[in-house]
């Protein structure tokens, strides 16, 4: 199966969802195209009231489309782009990549990964009991990874489409693993 972009958007004011686009333009250094979440330093709302001045390392929020199917099973309909991504997928396990990996999605745009989404706890305000199903715990170590997808930031600019294909290129090694950004 080839990793597919299933869904695309964006939103100019904050909100908690993104509606839906026929397509997105995303662009180098800043992401995606009339976003609220786009520039060059953070823009996440909390953050940018105590680190105004940090590198946007969230430019681009992808999530996978098999998350909304897992949800499903236990009774949470969740659409793209109504947890706030602005990029679903199938076919890629995103939370396996590594910090690092170049995702080129379409003929020409290019996301750096850069980190974990942690998930808002407005989640709950959605669907209540969802915050609790972004997290999984691991039964041996007690770790938990957060579910809620990955964050990026653009080193190429271009068009995304849902049907685009998604390709992924791996860092030299070792590789580190993505923590929460």
């Amino acid at each position: 199966m080839t990793a597919r972009v299933t869904a695309v958007s964006s939103d100019p004011t904050y909100s908690f969802g993104k509606p839906n686009r026929a397509r997105v333009t995303l662009l180098a250094g800043l992401g995606v195209e009339d976003d609220v979440h786009a520039g060059q330093t953070i823009k996440h709302q909390f953050r940018m009231t105590y680190e105004p001045q940090s590198p946007n390392l969230r430019q681009v929020h992808l999530m996978h489309e098999e998350l909304f199917d897992e949800l499903a099973a236990k009774g949470y309909a969740v659409a793209p782009g109504e947890l706030g991504e602005n990029v679903t997928t199938r076919g890629i396990d995103l939370l396996g990549l590594p910090t690092g990996a170049l995702l080129h999605l379409g003929e020409e745009a290019i996301v750096e990964v850069t980190g974990l989404r942690n998930p808002c706890s407005k989640i709950n305000t959605f669907r209540p009991g969802l915050l609790g199903e972004m997290f999984a715990i691991d039964a041996a170590t007690g770790d938990f990874t957060f579910k809620s997808g990955i964050m990026g930031v653009v080193r190429q600019g271009g068009r995304v489409r849902p049907g685009d294909a998604v390709g992924v290129d791996l860092p030299a090694g070792p590789h580190r693993p993505l923590e929460r950004v």
